[in-house]
């Protein structure tokens, strides 16, 4: 499933929107949720037109050029609700981003993984610190419930790579060699 698809049917689903309009609201109010890029966002569009999902016109005020305007269609009511219930019923398992490397981590002399990952710790320290900052939503409970989610992620992943950064540390081997 394509979580990107829901996203961009429950924002049709509110109200008919431009692509500028679409791209903005994610851009500026779930950048916390998605990080899509405009253009993956036009492709999907595209792709949801082409399913019948979501219906485009064009419209045009004063000089300014025609824009396409995207209505979510009933069979695309249809999709959204397939959708949500799918993603809110299923469990993906997911290797977090690092996994991989953590794998190998032994190739390197012990002071320069430790090193590595106190430089990740604290970019996830920083990225945790924006999450906690950010305002309630005030719309429902639903975006709050995910970002509380991404908050309890993050404090765990803090929590999980301080001990490691220990483990490794308390490693008797040489501190010189690979781990």
């Amino acid at each position: 499933m394509d979580e990107r698809e829901l996203l961009v049917l429950g924002l049709l689903k509110s109200q008919r929107q431009h692509g500028y309009q679409i791209n903005e609201f994610i851009e500026k109010n779930l950048g916390r949720v998605s990080d899509m890029k405009k253009a993956t966002a036009y492709a999907i569009l595209k792709r949801l037109n082409k399913a019948g999902y979501v219906e485009v016109s064009h419209e045009q005020e004063g000089n300014r050029p025609p824009r396409q305007v995207y209505t979510i269609t009933p069979l695309g009511e249809k999709k959204f609700d397939e959708l949500l219930r799918f993603s809110l019923a299923n469990h993906d398992q997911v290797t977090p981003a690092g996994d991989i490397g953590l794998m190998f981590l032994d190739h390197l002399p012990k002071e320069e993984v430790t090193a590595c990952l106190r430089e990740r710790l604290h970019k996830l320290e920083e990225l945790l610190s924006w999450f906690e900052a950010s305002p309630a939503h005030g719309h429902g409970i639903g975006v709050d419930l995910s970002n509380r989610h991404r908050i309890a992620l993050l404090r765990c992943d803090r929590d999980w790579l301080s001990q490691a950064i220990k483990d490794i540390e308390e490693d008797h081997g040489n501190a010189s060699r690979p781990i």
